[in-house]
């Protein structure tokens, strides 16, 4: 082989630098859907103007910040002027770029697929075309749709597919159907408005039992809960008096609220984050910088006070920043990248029968694989001896583009449909460092 596997493991510790982050609340500003807004005089719809947007700056910001992965969404104006064809294009045309920008940059990206609403038949046939054909790794939804809030039966047909799909649903505030003009110019929507709406639709949510009907939706709210630590204590003791009065239909508060997660984008203070943790439990917490709303030597110092501020809370920094969102994202999530090396493990149980001609077609891409792929460092075969069946291959690529170029060769696809059948069970294994242990490697 190339390298020892020491001298190996030894360049692959040594490149970690700290655990990859995941923000789960950033915005991508396409050039298509700014062009559509401003076509259509709704570029102030908002209250303030869209921010400017580029890929290259947003990846910086990221660096500088330690965020590995954002998980981009359509920011608001919902891109809806009575045409419907029109809204469905530039929805489309905006997952596609998004799921470009995925694939462009590994594991940089991940995005939750924007949705022409209200016209709910196009939005069931970008969310299919969304989830099933370009990846999308769930969708955003807008808390009200010009009028259409989330609890309407409208759009059960979607929530249906949605559920169908255990989808993660990015809730995000937009504009009240019905404001007042003045006020709103005085007082940012951002201010107060965004935090009223977002408690407003997810109170509406769960008064239509939406999260128990479609228990395998997992919806995440924005800007630390919003209003909802002070306004569900006061919904929990009027739904009994409405369901007295006949106004309201019983409802398990509890079971709908178990599926909601909520980021931190905001003002994640230590009065905030100590009412958040009277509504949710810490696994359902979640890192969010909105970028590019916020100036970054803003979004940077704020993330770093948070850091600092989490422990005092009983709340670990590692879960708040990768792994909550690891759960939530499950097999969605992007492999883990060490630098730009790609170190993982894949845990093999061979059917005995198959032992020694399994292993002649491991040795076999093995050798092949590193002498004539530049990407693939190593791949090293270990078996136990309690049981030779179960086998381990340590994997170290260059980066997640040699991974996805060795699965294509020749080599590789010969050992895996000649193994096929051997293989009783195959887990692969996203590795990551044990922080603070020193890693030593002797």
């Amino acid at each position: 082989m190339k390298k020892s596997i020491i001298t190996l493991l030894i360049m692959a510790f040594s490149a970690i630098q700290s655990i990859a982050q995941i923000d789960l609340h950033s915005h991508a500003i396409t050039k298509d859907y700014m062009d559509y807004i401003k076509a259509n005089g709704a570029e102030m719809d908002e209250g303030f103007p869209l921010p400017a947007w580029d890929v290259e700056q947003h990846i910086a910001f990221m660096d500088k910040a330690g965020i590995q992965t954002a998980v981009l969404t359509m920011p608001a104006p919902q891109p809806w002027f009575g045409d419907a064809k029109a809204s469905a294009s530039v929805c489309r045309s905006y997952n596609e770029e998004c799921a470009a920008l995925k694939a462009r940059y590994p594991g940089r990206f991940m995005f939750c697929a924007a949705l022409p609403l209200p016209d709910v038949p196009h939005a069931l046939e970008e969310a299919r075309y969304a989830l099933e054909v370009l990846g999308a790794d769930g969708v955003k939804l807008a808390t009200n749709s010009y009028g259409q809030y989330l609890g309407d039966s409208a759009l059960d047909t979607l929530m249906a597919y949605l559920d169908q799909q255990n989808a993660v649903v990015i809730l995000h505030p937009h504009k009240p159907s019905a404001v007042n003009a003045q006020l709103v110019a005085d007082v940012p929507l951002a201010s107060y408005e965004y935090l009223a709406e977002t408690t407003r639709t997810v109170l509406n949510m769960v008064a239509h039992d939406v999260l128990v009907r479609y228990p395998h939706l997992k919806v995440v709210v924005p800007h630390c809960g919003s209003f909802l630590p002070n306004a569900l204590p006061r919904f929990r003791s009027l739904l009994p008096v409405m369901v007295k009065q006949g106004m309201m239909q019983p409802v398990d508060v509890d079971a709908n609220l178990s599926r909601l997660y909520y980021d931190l984008a905001g003002a994640p203070t230590d009065e905030v984050l100590d009412a958040l943790l009277t509504i949710t439990p810490p696994d359902h917490i979640l890192y969010g910088s909105d970028y590019p709303y916020v100036a970054e030597p803003i979004l940077i110092s704020g993330k770093q006070a948070l850091e600092s501020r989490l422990a005092s809370h009983g709340l670990n920094p590692k879960d708040i920043f990768t792994d909550n969102a690891r759960r939530l994202f499950g097999e969605n999530l992007p492999l883990r990248h060490y630098g730009e090396k790609l170190v993982r493990l894949a845990e093999i149980e061979v059917v005995s029968e198959y032992l020694e001609e399994y292993m002649a077609f491991a040795k076999e891409v093995g050798e092949t694989s590193v002498k004539v792929e530049p990407g693939v460092l190593t791949l090293f075969s270990m078996q136990t001896k309690e049981d030779p069946c179960k086998i381990y291959i340590l994997e170290i690529y260059a980066s997640q583009e040699a991974y996805q170029s060795h699965i294509q060769t020749a080599h590789f696809k010969k050992y895996k449909e000649g193994t096929a059948k051997m293989v009783k069970s195959l887990k692969l294994i996203d590795t990551m460092p044990l922080v603070g242990t020193g890693n030593m490697v002797k």
